[in-house]
């Protein structure tokens, strides 16, 4: 039922997004297709076992909340080029919360209480982290190497030739 349920999300999610982009933007965007999937399949992650109606219905959302929480963080102008955080941080909310939605045993809060504490502990550990190897290691490139392209100075070579300035 699990491998049914999760499979069900994925693909409501992909339609979802198929829809939605076709809608919005008049034709199919599969980035967003996929990341719609994926959104459906971290929707359904926390309760895969609450039945194949339960797993649409989180997968319908999860790639409904794709498709507009993409656009919403470029908007803000916080850099996810692949949509990390609308698969993973917002349909990953949602499927927690959706848990509390659909399972009689769980309530919202104790599910509103864990998007919380498990935030809290994810920013404050990544914060320490991070910070940690900005001091021993650096995060930046200098302006010269960011100018002139990571690629070539990582492997010798241009990933997008094509782009280059004449």
């Amino acid at each position: 039922m699990v491998i049914a349920d999760t499979n069900m999300a994925a693909a409501a999610g992909a339609i979802m997004a198929a829809i939605l982009t076709q809608l919005i933007y008049k034709k199919v965007d599969l980035t967003m297709v996929l990341n719609g999937a994926l959104a459906g399949l971290v929707s359904c992650t926390a309760g895969p076992d609450l039945g194949m109606m339960v797993a649409f219905i989180e997968g319908i959302v999860g790639g409904a909340l794709v498709v507009f929480a993409v656009p919403m963080f470029d908007k803000m102008k916080i850099d996810d080029p692949v949509g990390a955080l609308s698969v993973h941080l917002v349909a990953g909310i949602w499927g927690t919360l959706a848990v509390g939605i659909f399972n009689p045993d769980v309530t919202i809060m104790a599910q509103v209480k864990g998007i919380v504490v498990i935030g809290a502990f994810v920013f404050i550990s990544s914060f320490i982290v991070w910070k940690i190897l900005d001091l021993i290691v650096g995060l930046r490139v200098s302006e010269e190497v960011e100018v002139q392209g990571l690629d070539i100075h990582e492997t010798g070579l241009e990933a997008y030739p094509e782009f280059k300035r004449a």
